[in-house]
């Protein structure tokens, strides 16, 4: 890690406040034992490194990175959900087939260890094309930096809830990850409340994060709306096919989830220049914005483990 970043991080910690998305502009510390920020850009970092050659399914460094998401699971005491954590599946995209595998760990829930809440991201990405490595830093390391940051957290603050940390795999070929693990149930549906994905979440210029889902699962709305934040950092809700924009509904791995009517909360920035391109790096990711990111994600979590989901 440069000195820059170094310094970006201790005035984060230094400076950064919550508030209220409401009129309320009382401020709260943020509890700075969430996760280690170090940590995660460090995560960040590694898995969008040239070594990991863009993490496409099936390739060597798609298994790097397996393995590597793997090992700081054992780390962080999160339990296997399945044998060595490891959900194989196959298919075939473009004539090719593929071999995938899902990496999922497991926290067991304090209060309700019956009914759980699935945390996404996807660890694959572009791979190398015409001899330039897509190393996929935003698209999508962050969000596997953010459940190593929350497999952090949990070691501290166990959830309600029983907590499923999905990697996810193949993303990218059409969320063929996902759809396996909604199609080839490990937990019965009726017992998973809510999927939580986290999908290029480290950089905006505007400082804002969008959430999608809460406007069509009414019931989460008012969750949402009275989740504090970081000063200078905006939550906004949208993307959902009902505002005009985007429609980020079926973008990601919580589209499986949604389409067997589980409900959903998608974590995303909207495009940036260098999305699905060369230039997805490390060194474009932008600090301070990803930890903000991790905080606000959090807090939401905290506060959705602490309401009454529906069953």
């Amino acid at each position: 890690m440069n000195s820059k970043i170094s310094l970006l991080i201790v005035a984060f910690l230094l400076s950064v406040s919550c508030k209220s998305q409401t009129s309320n502009t009382k401020e709260v510390t943020f509890n700075q034992t969430r996760f280690n920020s170090e940590a995660l850009l460090k995560h960040i970092e590694v898995l969008s490194s040239d070594a990991f050659e863009g993490r496409r399914t099936g390739s060597s460094g798609s298994i790097k990175a397996k393995d590597y998401i793997t090992t700081k699971y054992k780390s962080l005491n999160v339990l296997p959900l399945i044998e060595n954590y490891e959900q194989a599946f196959t298919f075939k995209s473009r004539n090719k087939s593929y071999n995938g595998i899902n990496i999922l760990g497991y926290i067991k829930g304090t209060t309700n260890p019956d009914k759980y809440i699935v945390l996404s991201a996807h660890y694959d990405h572009e791979g190398i094309k015409k001899g330039k490595i897509y190393n996929g830093a935003d698209d999508d390391a962050s969000g596997i930096s953010g459940l190593l940051a929350f497999a952090e957290y949990f070691k501290k603050n166990p959830p309600n809830h029983s907590v499923i940390l999905a990697a996810f795999d193949a993303e990218e070929l059409g969320l063929r990850g996902a759809k396996h693990f909604v199609e080839t149930p490990i937990i019965g549906q009726e017992n998973i409340l809510l999927n939580i994905n986290m999908d290029m979440i480290s950089r905006n210029d505007k400082n804002e994060l969008y959430v999608v889902g809460a406007n069509l699962y009414k019931h989460l709305q008012p969750v949402i709306s009275k989740i504090k934040l970081p000063e200078n950092f905006s939550l906004l809700q949208g993307h959902d096919g009902l505002d005009g924009k985007q429609n980020w509904v079926n973008s990601s791995d919580h589209a499986p989830f949604h389409k067997k009517g589980i409900p959903f909360l998608y974590f995303g920035e909207e495009d940036h220049k260098d999305y699905h391109r060369p230039t997805d790096d490390y060194e474009n990711i932008q600090p301070n914005f990803f930890i903000k990111s991790i905080h606000t994600i959090i807090s939401a979590f905290e506060a959705l483990d602490d309401s009454k989901l529906k069953q």
